[in-house]
């Protein structure tokens, strides 16, 4: 098995929930007491927000990379940005590694196409909505066009995130706007909804919606697993 490498702590809510996917998927691969090879680097959260909130992208991508580089002199066969909003740095990351980054926007992106979805609403904070590195990487890599909700809806999805979801705060008034913001997507055309901050899943599930749903924290660990039991069985 290789070993999965992890930078983590962004927040450690979906982090934990990293940790949990990778093992309990591993286990049903392999069965009886196998779980999942790991190292994982979990950052206090409140600094890299802080970095976030300023646009200090290169700030934050140096920090990145010098914790990769620690997973991967470690014994990491690959690395798992925890955090979609993170991955505005995964380039500069993997430009410096000589094991691979597993993108988060490609696995994602191509669940998407594996489902026939060519317009899902984007889930996600405002850095990730807003900005190219995720978006645009659907679009110009693997021909997805993702719907935006509209500016008072993104504030709010933000604030869910960032005040509630990453705090462990999980509120039904919260989980109803979220599905209000799906509901009016899906009158502009869309086809499906990308949870696109690891968190998201922590409040809403595909059993709330009648499109397809895709998981990136989920959609992220599988790969991981594939990659890690590459040759196994």
């Amino acid at each position: 098995m290789k070993t999965i490498g992890i930078l983590g702590g962004m927040s450690w809510e979906s982090t934990a929930t990293y940790y949990q996917l990778l093992n309990r998927m591993v286990r049903s691969r392999l069965g009886g007491l196998h779980s999942a090879d790991i190292l994982l680097r979990s950052f206090d959260f409140a600094p890299i927000a802080r970095l976030q909130s300023n646009g200090d992208w290169d700030g934050a991508a140096e920090l990145m990379t010098k914790a990769a580089l620690a997973l991967e002199k470690a014994g990491a066969d690959c690395l798992l940005i925890g955090t979609n909003t993170m991955h505005i740095c995964a380039d500069p990351v993997q430009s410096r590694l000589s094991i691979p980054l597993l993108h988060i926007a490609d696995v994602t992106a191509e669940a998407v196409k594996d489902r026939g979805c060519r317009s899902p609403l984007l889930l996600a904070t405002r850095f990730t909505m807003e900005r190219d590195f995720y978006k645009g990487r659907l679009s110009l890599k693997h021909g997805v066009e993702v719907v935006i909700p509209d500016e008072q809806q993104r504030a709010d999805v933000h604030r869910i995130i960032y005040d509630e979801l990453c705090q462990g705060l999980i509120s039904s008034q919260s989980k109803a706007l979220y599905l209000q913001i799906i509901e009016a997507a899906k009158t502009r055309g869309a086809d499906g909804v990308i949870f696109g901050c690891t968190e998201v899943g922590l409040l809403i599930s595909a059993d709330d919606v009648d499109v397809p749903v895709f998981n990136s924290t989920e959609l992220h660990a599988q790969a991981a697993v594939d990659f890690a039991l590459t040759d196994q069985i």
